[in-house]
C-alpha cells in the first residue's frame, strides 16, 4: 500500500469514533408517573409542559410511563412494582398515597412530588429545607389557606356561624387540614362541623348536613374526591350551601368559589426537579418548594341562584369568573 493511501486510511479511521458519537441518540430517560387519578389532570398537563420547556421530548429523550389507579388505593403497590420492573430512572406523583406505596418498595430511586399536601406531616420529607431521603418536589402546603377560605365564605355570607367541612377518611393529609381549619374557625368564632367520609359516602354526608344545617361548606381537595367533582358541586347547590373549594374545577362544575394553588403551575415547577435529578443532583439536596401562585375562581351564576352577593372588591381580585 502506498504511504499516502495508508495515511488517508488511518486519518479516516481516526474520525470514526467522533462520527459515531455524533450520531448516537440522546439518552432515553424513563419516568414512572403513579397516581390515584383515572386520567390526565391540570397537574399532569403542567408536568408535561414543564418538561417540554426544558427540552424533553416524548419518545426522543424521555418516556413517561403512566399508571392510573382510578381511585383504587389497594392497587398502588402493585402498580409501583410494575414501574420498578420497567427500570424507571425516576418516579413522579401528585398523590400522597401513591408516593407512600412507592416508598414502601423503593428506597433509592428518586421521587418527585408534583403537587402533594402536607409532606412533612406524612413523613415524605424531613423538612422543606432539607428533605433527606429520596423524595422532594412541590407541595400544596400553605399555612394561611384555611383562614383565607373561611374568610372568603364570610365575605359572601356575612352572618356565617356554622360551616361544614367535607373531608376524606383515611387520607393522610386530612388530619392536618382539619387542625388548620379548626384553628382558623376558632379565631373567627365559627362552629366547624366535620364530615369525614370515604368517596362512596359523599351522598350520605350531605344527608347528614341537612340535619346539621350549616351556613356554608368547605370541600377538601383529594385525588379520590376528584372523580366526584360534579356530584359534590350539584349536592352543595341542591342543599343551598355556598361552597369553597381548593380546585377551580369545582367552580366550573357549579360550585361557588375556589381558592388554592395553581396545579398546572405546580406541575410545571415539578419538571425542574426532574431535570435537576436526571442531571445528577441528589433529591435530598433539593429543598421542597411551597406554592407561590394561587387562583381565585368565582361562579356568579351559582351566587345569584343561591341568593348571595359577591362583593365588588372580591370580584375584582378573581382570576376566573363564570357568569
Amino acid at each position: 500500500m502506498r504511504r499516502r493511501e495508508c495515511i488517508a486510511l488511518l486519518g479516516g479511521a481516526a474520525t470514526w469514533p467522533l462520527a459515531a458519537r455524533a450520531q448516537q441518540p440522546e439518552k432515553m430517560h424513563r419516568i414512572g408517573y403513579l397516581t390515584l387519578l383515572s386520567g390526565p389532570s391540570s397537574s399532569t398537563e403542567g408536568f408535561q409542559s414543564g418538561l417540554s420547556q426544558l427540552g424533553y421530548v416524548e419518545g426522543q429523550n424521555v418516556i413517561i410511563i403512566y399508571r392510573w389507579a382510578a381511585g383504587r388505593k389497594d392497587r398502588l403497590v402493585d402498580l409501583a412494582k410494575e414501574l420498578l420492573q420497567l427500570k424507571v430512572d425516576l418516579f413522579a406523583s401528585q398523590s400522597t398515597e401513591a408516593i407512600m406505596a412507592i416508598r414502601s418498595i423503593n428506597e433509592t430511586i428518586p421521587i418527585v412530588m408534583t403537587s402533594v399536601s402536607d409532606p412533612i406531616g406524612n413523613k415524605l420529607v424531613a423538612s422543606f429545607a432539607r428533605p433527606g431521603g429520596n423524595t422532594t418536589g412541590v407541595t400544596l402546603s400553605s399555612t394561611d389557606l384555611a383562614t383565607k377560605r373561611l374568610g372568603l365564605l364570610k365575605e359572601v355570607v356575612p352572618n356565617l356561624s356554622r360551616v361544614a367541612i367535607l373531608v376524606e377518611r383515611d387520607h393522610p393529609p386530612t388530619v392536618t387540614m382539619i387542625k388548620e381549619t379548626q384553628a382558623a374557625a376558632g379565631g373567627m368564632q365559627i362552629e366547624l362541623q366535620i364530615f369525614e367520609v370515604r368517596a362512596e359516602q359523599i351522598r350520605d354526608a350531605f344527608k347528614s348536613m341537612e340535619r346539621a344545617r350549616p351556613d356554608a361548606l368547605i370541600v377538601q381537595q383529594t385525588t379520590t374526591f376528584n372523580a366526584y367533582t360534579k356530584e359534590i358541586a350539584d349536592l352543595a347547590f341542591d342543599a343551598r350551601l355556598p361552597s369553597v373549594h381548593e380546585n377551580r374545577e369545582y367552580v366550573r362544575a357549579g360550585g361557588l368559589m375556589a381558592y388554592g394553588p395553581d396545579l398546572f403551575a405546580s406541575g410545571q415547577r415539578a419538571a425542574y426537579y426532574v431535570d435537576r435529578i436526571l442531571r445528577g443532583t441528589n433529591a435530598a439536596d433539593l429543598p421542597v418548594e411551597q406554592p407561590t401562585k394561587f387562583v381565585l375562581a368565582l361562579n356568579l351564576k351559582c351566587a345569584k341562584t343561591l341568593g348571595v352577593t359577591v362583593p365588588p372588591a372580591l370580584l375584582a381580585t378573581a382570576d376566573e369568573v363564570i357568569e
